[in-house]
């Protein structure tokens, strides 16, 4: 398959630049490149888009996600480049996803493109697009670790379980009802921010059933609660080599911060409670990939959501220095 055929490059106006060496912007050093898996290198970071909310929409939700790739890009290439040091690594934005085939197939796509990119051991940051291709996501990182001598870890912050059953077709609720279906016996599933009146009671035992780990966010709701996770025998278990995937729904966080997003409520976790908690589970493990979903600039205010998923991929990409 040609997958170049199937990635839309991303618009040049996107990288943005003063053309000022001293205040060099992440524009300037990402590349905007055709799919070329064989120049990849170890640890170089890559970006890919899915501007497609079909998934919202085949689970009643409002649909506007297909616009948040452009948008999460253009404000994270506005932000500064954090330090002077020449690297090797390289920095590239393989352009968006076409959104004109059936939703299965280009689940499948996404998840061959990303798995492309994982084989080669890059480290892999997704914009979506609707939760459910978090799927493809966690699964091409999910198939590319099960060798690596540890157990692959998922962790998934979400409002919702999205554990839905696919009876009647894919949708934005039913990505971890997949994972957990073909792989619950081989890999740690951690939910995180959980809130009640998201999820069904039945959604929660099949959840526990499948040996996911559930944390609630009325018991998370200040930085240092959250940091305590690190306490539970789940994350005890995570080690620098340990290969870790980060499913980011932004509905996690409160919607006075990110409420552009189909689901959004007033209760949540805080952006920089998220970004602390972060910091260490960077240090504390081998994160190899971050997915950021469910972003709707249409149901935004002044781009708070577009920001605030822009400032998570940020802190991804400088882990070690912020």
């Amino acid at each position: 398959m040609s997958f170049q055929n199937l990635l839309i490059p991303t618009l040049p106006s996107l990288f943005f630049t003063k053309n000022d060496s001293e205040d060099p912007r992440l524009g300037d050093h990402f590349k905007s490149k055709a799919f070329a898996p064989d120049s990849l290198q170890e640890n170089d970071y890559v970006i890919v888009g899915y501007p497609d909310d079909e998934g919202i929409k085949l689970n009643s939700g409002r649909p506007g996600a297909s616009e948040a790739p452009k948008l999460i890009r253009q404000f994270l290439y506005k932000m500064s480049w954090p330090n002077s040091n020449k690297q090797s690594t390289q920095y590239l934005d393989f352009g968006d996803l076409e959104n004109k085939s059936l939703l299965e197939l280009k689940h499948q796509s996404a998840r061959e493109i990303t798995s492309k990119l994982h084989q080669k051991k890059t480290k892999v940051i997704s914009f979506g697009g609707g939760h459910d291709y978090g799927f493809s996501d966690a699964s091409a990182f999910v198939e590319n670790y099960l060798d690596s001598g540890e157990k692959p870890v998922v962790i998934n912050f979400d409002a919702h379980l999205d554990v839905r059953p696919t009876t009647l077709g894919f949708n934005s609720g039913t990505p971890f009802y997949r994972l957990l279906n073909e792989y619950s016996e081989q890999i740690e599933l951690i939910e995180i921010g959980l809130q009640p009146q998201c999820n069904s009671f039945k959604h929660r035992e099949w959840a526990l059933s499948k040996k996911a780990h559930l944390f609630d966010l009325k018991n998370l709701q200040c930085e240092k609660k959250m940091m305590r996770l690190f306490d539970e025998p789940v994350f005890k278990k995570i080690k620098p080599t340990t290969p870790v995937f980060i499913s980011f729904d932004i509905d996690c966080i409160t919607s006075s911060e990110a409420g552009g997003c189909s689901q959004s409520w007033v209760t949540g976790l805080k952006t920089q409670d998220c970004l602390h908690f972060l910091a260490s589970l960077y240090n504390k493990s081998n994160c190899r990939g971050l997915g950021i979903y469910e972003v709707s600039p249409v149901l935004d205010l002044d781009f708070r959501t577009s920001k605030t998923a822009a400032l998570i991929a940020y802190h991804f990409l400088f882990q070690n220095l912020i």
